[in-house]
C-alpha cells in the first residue's frame, strides 16, 4: 500500500488506520476467527481443509467411527479474483471460501498442504470440477455414480496422475459399533462391514501433507 494514496493529514491518516483495522477485526469475528489466525493464513490453491459439521446422528457417526473431529473437507481453488473450496456437500459444488469456514461448528478449520508434487496441484482441481454436480454419496463407497468428501480429494489426486493421498480403510475397521443403529438406517438394514471408503483423517495422515494452520477443531 503506497503512503501517497492516504489521507495527508496525521488525523486523517490516523482515523484510516483505525478503520482499515476495525474492518479487518469486524471480518474475522464474522468468521468466527481470531484476526491473527486469519489473516496469518494465505491460502494456496490445493490447499487442503477440514471442518467439523453441525451435529446431528451422521455427523456424529462420521465422527465417531472415525476418531476424528473430521467430518467434512475440500481443495481450495481459485475462480478469478475469490478464493473457493470444492467439496462435495449434496452435489459437488464450488463454495466461497469464507462461507465455507462458516459452515463449521464455530467456524473451525484446519488447513493442510502438500509438501511435494505440487505440480500436479492444477490437474487434481480440473479434475475436482469435472465432478461438478454429482450428488453426494450417502453409502461412502467409492463407485463414481455419488461422491462424498474425502472421496472427491483421493480421487481427484488419483485421476492428476499423483499416488494416493492417504490410506482406504474398511467400515469393519472403524468404531462402528456404538453408531450402527444409524448405519443400518443408511444402508436399509445392512452393515457393510468390507466396504472401502477414505476418510478424512486418513487424508490427513499423509505424511506429504503438512499441517499449516488449525483453530476451533
Amino acid at each position: 500500500m503506497s503512503f501517497s494514496v492516504l489521507p495527508r493529514s496525521r488525523w486523517a491518516r490516523a482515523r484510516f488506520f483505525v478503520l482499515l483495522s476495525a474492518f479487518f477485526t469486524l471480518a474475522a469475528w464474522h468468521l468466527g476467527l481470531p484476526a491473527a489466525r486469519w489473516l496469518a493464513y494465505s491460502p494456496q490453491e490445493g490447499d487442503l481443509v477440514f471442518q467439523s459439521l453441525p451435529r446431528n446422528p451422521l455427523i456424529n457417526a462420521i465422527e465417531g467411527c472415525t476418531g476424528s473431529p473430521f467430518s467434512h473437507c475440500g481443495i481450495v481453488a481459485r475462480r478469478g479474483e475469490q478464493w473457493v473450496v470444492l467439496e462435495a456437500v449434496g452435489p459437488v459444488k464450488e463454495t466461497p471460501l469464507f462461507s465455507w469456514i462458516r459452515q463449521g461448528r464455530s467456524s473451525g478449520l484446519a488447513v493442510y498442504r502438500l509438501a511435494h508434487e505440487r505440480e500436479r496441484i492444477p490437474a487434481m482441481i480440473s479434475e475436482a470440477r469435472a465432478m461438478i454436480g454429482r450428488p453426494y454419496d450417502i453409502h461412502y463407497a467409492l463407485d463414481d455414480g455419488a461422491i462424498y468428501c474425502s472421496e472427491l480429494i483421493w480421487k481427484a489426486w488419483n485421476r492428476a496422475g499423483g499416488t494416493p493421498l492417504g490410506s482406504l480403510t474398511t467400515l469393519g475397521a472403524l468404531d462402528w459399533r456404538p453408531h450402527e443403529a444409524v448405519i443400518r438406517r443408511i444402508e436399509n438394514g445392512g452393515l457393510p462391514l468390507e466396504r472401502l471408503m477414505i476418510t478424512p483423517v486418513e487424508v490427513t495422515r499423509d505424511p506429504r501433507l503438512t499441517e499449516i494452520l488449525r483453530h476451533g477443531i
